[in-house]
């Protein structure tokens, strides 16, 4: 069976694992049951479920323990995303193609469904790390507790909410995306690398790599929001101008934009290389830069189009 193949087959894989890993009881709230099957059912690229398995297996973890981690941290990451979309943050009205669980269940149903996401993703994480060494276990949370909570997203997303009301030498939106985008990269690159009892140089390089592309995945994202409409990538667009949110694109420019992402991307693959050669199974890692520089060639086509 070709690559191609096996990969449908794993993401066919993870999105059945993704649905199923949080069973609605009978009982449930119409509303709350409502928000959660709609998010359950469109997952997204799911791609930081499939770094993470990867990861995982990659370093020996067992495909058990992988794929309840690679769920568990889709399950934070989509949970911060219905977070992200209420009134009093972004107020979006799209998510992944379809209206956000707000706009059709309520606030507050799609408040309980984020934090019912969260509450199964932690029980995830628990079954993952149980049987391991305690020093496993300990490092493991503690890295999960460091980049999901105050010191990391958490941080970050309240910056980014309050971003026109910091003072001048914090309107930095790199500093704002290491804590709102990379902590999310850093739990799919490097978490599974530590509970997989991976060598502490491996862990530094994925670390590493995950500094580069959480940058470079934020600053995509930048460009999608001012130079995608809302058709076009299933999410509520040109929101940051709007909200005065942090967008590198609107501050810098939009081909210094694309020139800062390859920049970040060539030291990302830099990274990769390194990781291969002391892991070959880490090779997929490559196929993942290849993805993204078509999805940075799409984007630089429709910054054309728009130009013209």
């Amino acid at each position: 069976m070709d690559s191609a193949a096996n990969h449908a087959l794993m993401w066919s894989r993870l999105r059945r694992a993704f649905q199923a890993r949080l069973p609605l009881p009978q009982g449930t709230e119409p509303h709350l049951g409502g928000a959660l099957r709609d998010t359950l059912l469109h997952p997204g690229s799911m791609v930081r479920a499939e770094l993470a398995y990867r990861i995982a297996c990659s370093f020996g973890l067992s495909e058990e323990r992988s794929e309840n981690l690679a769920i568990a941290i889709e399950y934070f990451h989509t949970a911060s995303l219905l977070f992200d979309d209420l009134p009093s943050m972004d107020d979006a009205q799209l998510l992944r193609g379809v209206p956000c669980a707000h706009q059709v269940y309520g606030e507050g149903a799609a408040i309980l469904a984020a934090l019912a996401l969260i509450n199964r993703a932690y029980a995830l994480v628990w079954k993952t790390v149980a049987g391991l060494p305690p020093e496993v276990q300990s490092a493991g949370l503690g890295y999960l507790e460091s980049h999901l909570g105050i010191a990391g997203l958490l941080n970050g997303q309240s910056q980014d909410l309050h971003y026109s009301r910091l003072s001048e030498h914090l309107r930095e939106p790199q500093s704002i995306a290491m804590g709102k985008t990379v902590s999310l990269i850093r739990l799919a690159l490097v978490l599974p690398a530590i509970i997989a009892q991976a060598k502490p140089h491996e862990a530094n390089l994925l670390d590493r790599l995950a500094i580069f592309w959480g940058l470079s995945y934020q600053t995509l994202d930048d460009l999608k929001d001012v130079l995608h409409g809302d058709d076009v990538h299933g999410k509520t667009a040109a929101r940051d101008a709007c909200l005065d949110r942090p967008n590198l694109a609107l501050t810098i420019g939009i081909p210094e934009s694309f020139d800062r992402i390859e920049r970040l991307m060539n030291l990302g693959s830099r990274m990769i290389a390194r990781l291969v050669h002391r892991r070959p199974r880490l090779a997929f890692l490559r196929d993942v830069r290849i993805q993204f520089n078509q999805e940075i060639a799409n984007l630089s086509e429709a910054g054309l189009t728009r130009a013209s």
